[in-house]
């Protein structure tokens, strides 16, 4: 028996995306064309980019591919690479990431544990040789954190305080305000 498994990994993207969302929802219209350098992603980019990352492992994993060998990533890739740049408004980029990722996360809570441990080969010569499909599947969470905290950056850089931190203030504030009062 494992302690995290598809219903655990459902809900931990789900919580990953709904905090991709939220800073989605921060950050102006006006400000979805900064990108922080000219050969980084704009905003936009980046959230259509982790909107669509998860169809790659959904592939893999929905073909039942057990050796990436199998793979042809410059199809995939070209195929993402021009979902991800159909021009949309802010509106029509939160939609789709509520969209994309109600759907990933309800295919991972529905994956039986047996499916989950079945190892897959990676290309020749990369270590380590196998993965399990539950390694591979958690990794798109992986993916989206990275991404997510380059979002962050970019809040800073745009002069917004990102809503963990204010979060996070908001809570100190409520202790100390408390602290003072005994």
């Amino acid at each position: 028996m494992t302690y995290y498994g598809a219903k655990e990994m459902a809900a931990a993207f789900r919580t990953v995306r709904a905090n991709t969302i939220q800073i989605a929802e921060d950050i102006p219209a006006e400000r979805y064309d900064f990108r922080p350098s000219p050969d980084s992603r704009s905003v936009a980019e980046t959230l259509a980019h982790i909107a669509f990352a998860h169809r790659l492992q959904s592939h893999i994993q929905q073909s039942r591919i057990n050796h990436l060998q199998q793979v042809n990533f410059p199809e995939l890739i070209q195929a993402t690479a021009k979902l991800e740049a159909i021009p949309r408004t802010k509106a029509e980029r939160l939609a789709l990431l509520t969209s994309e990722g109600d759907t990933f996360a309800t295919y991972l809570e529905g994956l039986p544990e047996s499916f989950l441990a079945e190892p897959v080969r990676m290309m020749p010569g990369t270590t380590p040789a196998t993965k399990s499909r539950f390694e591979m599947l958690i990794g798109v969470k992986e993916h989206e954190m990275h991404h997510r905290g380059q979002l962050m950056l970019m809040q800073r850089l745009l002069g917004i305080t990102p809503h963990l931190t204010r979060a996070r203030q908001q809570r100190a504030q409520a202790a100390a305000t408390a602290a003072a009062g005994r």
